[in-house]
């Protein structure tokens, strides 16, 4: 193989790395509450470890995840349910093609200090 096209495959193999690595970019670990469509009343759980994701619906199932190969930047593919679903650029809502929507639980501020 000559050195040109050898620098082209090698150019060509860390430009689809980058690529995927990069294709999420926002970390969705967390707690989620169902606002709409909701099957159950619990929390759901997001935990993400690089572009792979676990999910922990509101009804308590359990489902992997990963970038939606048409658009990994916005999109997560849900493997169980067999949909995609979108997710808003600060990670606060995740909306999936069934019109189930997670809303981010944040826990409340802490406490004002009290001045003595």
């Amino acid at each position: 193989m000559s050195s040109k096209r050898l620098s082209l495959v090698v150019g060509l193999a860390a430009a689809m790395t980058a690529s995927g690595a990069s294709a999420q970019s926002i970390n969705l670990t967390g707690v989620y509450k169902c606002i709409q469509m909701c099957r159950g009343g619990l929390a759901a759980y997001v935990t993400q470890n690089g572009t792979e994701l676990n999910l922990l619906t509101e009804a308590g199932v359990p489902s992997r995840a990963w970038p939606d190969w048409y658009s990994p930047a916005n999109r997560i593919w849900v493997d169980a349910f067999n949909q995609s679903a979108v997710y808003s650029p600060d990670g606060m809502l995740i909306q999936f093609d069934n019109g189930t929507i997670w809303q981010r639980d944040l826990p409340p501020p802490p406490p004002v200090p009290r001045r003595r």
